[in-house]
């Protein structure tokens, strides 16, 4: 068992043998669209990359979400065939969001052995989340194009 130090120290250490494993600058929050943005996450036994919304308003959060929701296809089919679309999903703080994400189960990062294969995980997934944002951003950014 680890205390709270160690496994801060230990998630550290993770995300700096990541950033060396893949050193590049990823989307993230420069999605120059304020609500939206992609993740990298750690769950207990799990990790996940994530494209979400968190729009206050939730009209704009509906908007977005349905625009990528149209989507749907495009990105199972040439890019993400796992995504999950979650519209109205509760994080731990308890705001709501809208949700876009592939996990992989069984993937732990306490384990330094299985850090490799979440480090592939995560690139792919965010390679692929990104090559479609890319793709569909100008009708994703344009709210007066409706779905």
């Amino acid at each position: 068992m680890y205390s709270k130090e160690d496994h801060k120290a230990l998630q550290k250490e993770f995300w700096q043998a990541f950033a060396e494993a893949y050193p590049r600058k990823w989307l993230l929050y420069n999605t120059k669209i304020k609500e939206v943005s992609f993740k990298f996450g750690l769950g207990y036994k799990m990790v996940f990359v994530t494209f979400d919304i968190e729009c206050k308003e939730a009209h704009l959060r509906t908007i977005y979400y349905q625009k990528i929701e149209s989507l749907r296809q495009l990105l199972w089919d040439d890019y993400l065939p796992n995504a999950q679309f979650e519209p109205s999903f509760s994080l731990e703080n308890g705001k709501n969001i809208s949700r876009i994400w592939i996990k992989s189960d069984g993937l732990f990062m306490n384990d330094r052995t299985q850090w490799q294969a979440i480090f592939d995980f995560f690139a792919q997934t965010m390679t692929q989340f990104e090559l479609f944002f890319l793709e569909y951003e100008d009708y994703i950014r344009d709210l007066e194009l409706n779905t």
